[in-house]
Parts: C-alpha cells; structure tokens; sequence
C-alpha cells in the first residue's frame, strides 16, 4: 500500500507558482561561485607521449609558468607515470594543478604493453576516490581529487599517419579519460602537410573506433566556438617560454635562422586555440565529463562486481544489508573452497615430496650399499697386498740375516789368518836364543 502510495506521489503533476515578491533565492549561482572560489578548484591533466616531444615545455606554455621536471632519459625499462602538484593562483580564483607526465612511453623495444602502466594509474585514481565515498565518514570536499580529467595525447609530426601504438594506447584510454589528440613541433612540417597529417589522423580515429573528447555544443554560449574548434581537431602546436622581439612587442616564439615561429600565432600554430578550449571555455565541462561518464562507469562496474544493482520497475526493492549478506556468504564459500583446494594442493605436495624423498632415500641406500662393496674389494685388496709385502719382508729379512752371517763369517777368518802369523813369527825369532840355551848347558 505504501509502494503504490510512493508511485502516485512521483508521477503527481508539479505545479507552477508565482511569488508575490522578491524572496532572494535568486543569489544561488552568486553563493556558489563565492563557496566555489573559497574552496578552489582541482585540475589533472595527463601527458602522454614519447620522450623530448614537447610535453614539459607545453605545460609551461600552457600556463605561462616554469615547473619543475626532471629531463628524462630513452634508457627506461618501463614506462613510468611521474605526477607533480602545484598550487596555481590567477585574480582571486585557486587551481590545484597536477601534471603526470609518461616517462619512457614509446622508448621499449617491445611496446605491447606500454599502455598497462597509464591505464593502472587512471584507474588507481578512480579507486581512490571510490574508497572515500564509500566510507562511513567521508571529506570529499576536502579530499584532494585525483582523477585524470584531460589527456593530451602527443603525436609525432614524423611520418604520414598514426603509429599503431599510438592508436592502440588511444583505443584502450577512450573509455577511461577525455582525450584531446595533439600533433607537437608542429613547425617541423609545412603547413600543406600539417592540413594533409591531419586529415589522416581523423580518418585513422574515426574508422578504428578511437572516442575523442569533443567540446560540447549543448549550450548556446559556447556551442558556436565549440563547434568551430571541433573541426580544428587534433591541434598542431608549439611550446616555447622564450621571448623574442617583434616589431615593437615581446612575444614567446621559437627563433630560427630563416626568420620565428610565434607560439601565439593562429597563422602559424593552433596553441591558442588549445589553451582556449581546454583552460577558457571547458574546463568544467572536462571535470564534468571525469566525474559523470569515465567514473560513473568505473564505478557501476566495480560496484556490480561487489553484487550490487539497482532497483528495475519489475524487481523488488534493493537490500543493501541482504546483498552485504549475501556476498559475505558467497565470499566464505569461495574461502572455503580455496582453502580446500590449498589443503589439498598441500596433501598432494606433501605426498610428493614423500615419493620424492623415498626414491632419494633408495638411490642413496643403492649408493651406499655399492660404496660399502667397493670399500670391501678395496679392504681386500689392501689385505693381500700387505700379506704380500709382510712376505717379502719376510724373505728380505733373512736374506739380510743369511748375508750378515757370511759377513761375519768372512770377517772372522779374515781375522784369525793374520794372528796365526803373528805366532809363528814370534816363535821364529824366539829359536835361536832357545838354541843357544841349550849349548851353553852342554857345555857346562
């Protein structure tokens, strides 16, 4: 009863009623330009383009300032996404710029996946801003907002079309940011040329699907310029902060020996139509655009990947305490499994492993019984062979005795032959004396 009393309500007639005077409801667009100045405003702009195109010295054109960049080299591994912040501040209005600039796009060998990095790094800016709105206590106004709300996609003026990376990075960045196609050094091409390379880059676009951000001609203020600008589309450009002198006035211009190049010429760059369309007229359009299409379609998705849905005509009402319910029981049901197909996996790993340990324990088992029959023929070996040489010992050992006793032996004669003659000289020359013994007693 109560549904049907909500439908009557809303499909009720709204009528219209005048005032009997002046209320002061009519100061809401002062208020909120007054709130609006006093908060300030966020601006991202993502460059993507090769390394030494121009990127740094257009930003700086861009906005009349110089920041600070670090010159990159063509030596990177990986693309990288470099973002600075800067506090900007024109009249009375505040601009929180951030600039990321792709270092090392386009310098690989392998290029495939040169675009992974830009597109993790947009929708790590979405999923920022989503885990603020979904908290409990939310500061969206005072949280800094980093979505990416313009790329500028830098394109080479070498050659005569785009380069299949460039067309593939666009057709995968479509969907996620606003992009405005650019062609840098413009004053590297004559300008029959330039009109030609443009054509062929819109053409390429167009029949490879590629969304370029187009400037809206919804509201009659800006719908004829915007409409005009469209068809200046992609901008040639050039960047410089040098100034030269012209005639009686300085002008930023890039300074050749066959004459210059005045950055802010509509003769001889699109710069100005640029810095107009993406600083003058719509910039909140570009911000508007960030927040209504590319987030709300990173949002619906990641919210229906969570299992939440809207309410259809023919549906019931949407629960979010029954789909938190649900999805934490789908959830523990999908732990549960996991954790059986890890228990598993670890059971089967384990008996793997066990498989695995006893066929080494086998192996080395076999080793050690071979080892242990090697160390016996070894052993044995070491045996006979010592039975051997305790055997020639042995033999050498007598033969040693045998050969010191004939030694002595010889010795002994040796010694007794030369006493012998000693004695039988002695008693040689003892016979005369002997002899004259006995005459003497004869004679007596």
């Amino acid at each position: 009863m109560a549904a049907n009393e909500v439908d009557v309500f809303a499909h009720e007639e709204k009528r219209n009623l005048e005032l009997g005077g002046h209320v002061g409801f009519d100061s809401l667009p002062d208020q909120l330009v007054s709130k609006s100045v006093a908060q300030g405003f966020c601006f991202n702009i993502l460059c993507v383009g090769e390394t030494g195109i121009g990127k740094s010295t257009l930003m700086n054109t861009l906005f009349n300032t110089t920041f600070e960049n670090e010159e990159a080299s063509h030596y990177q591994s990986e693309v990288q996404l470099r973002p600075q912040t800067y506090d900007l501040q024109e009249s009375n209005v505040n601009l929180k710029l951030t600039t990321v600039h792709t270092v090392g796009f386009g310098d690989q060998i392998n290029k495939e996946e040169s675009y992974k990095p830009i597109l993790e790094y947009i929708d790590a800016q979405f999923e920022r801003f989503l885990e603020e709105e979904l908290k409990i206590k939310r500061s969206l106004f005072n949280c800094h907002d980093t979505r990416i709300h313009i790329c500028l996609y830098f394109i080479a003026p070498t050659g005569h079309s785009l380069k299949s990376l460039d067309l593939v990075t666009m057709k995968k960045l479509d969907s996620k940011v606003n992009i405005i196609p650019i062609i840098a050094k413009a004053d590297t091409v004559s300008k029959s040329e330039l009109d030609k390379l443009k054509i062929k880059i819109m053409s390429e676009l167009v029949s490879n699907g590629v969304q370029i951000y187009q400037f809206p001609t919804e509201d009659e203020a800006v719908a004829e310029i915007n409409t005009s600008m469209n068809t200046h589309l992609p901008f040639a450009v050039i960047g410089s902060v040098e100034e030269i002198k012209v005639g009686n006035k300085m002008v930023k211009a890039r300074l050749y020996p066959w004459g210059s190049v005045q950055v802010e010429n509509e003769n001889h760059c699109d710069f100005v139509k640029l810095r107009e369309m993406l600083l003058r007229v719509n910039m909140e359009d570009l911000r508007e655009q960030t927040h209504t299409r590319h987030y709300e379609l990173y949002r619906r998705c990641k919210l229906e990947e969570m299992g939440f849905k809207d309410t259809g005509l023919d549906s019931h009402s949407f629960s979010l305490q029954e789909t938190y319910e649900a999805k934490r029981k789908e959830f523990l049901v999908d732990l549960q499994r996991k954790e059986d197909e890890m228990r598993q996996m670890f059971v089967n790993k384990v008996k793997e492993t066990e498989a695995e340990l006893k066929e080494k324990e086998k192996e080395l088992h076999e080793r050690f019984e071979q080892l242990k029959r090697m160390h016996q023929e070894e052993k044995k070996n070491l045996e006979e062979k010592r039975r051997e040489l305790e055997e020639e010992m042995n033999a050498f050992n007598r033969r040693r005795v045998a050969a010191e006793t004939l030694m002595g032996q010889a010795l002994q004669g040796c010694s007794q032959q030369p006493f012998k003659k000693d004695k039988d000289k002695k008693n040689f020359f003892s016979l005369p004396s002997a002899c004259s013994l006995t005459s003497g007693r004869n004679l007596n």
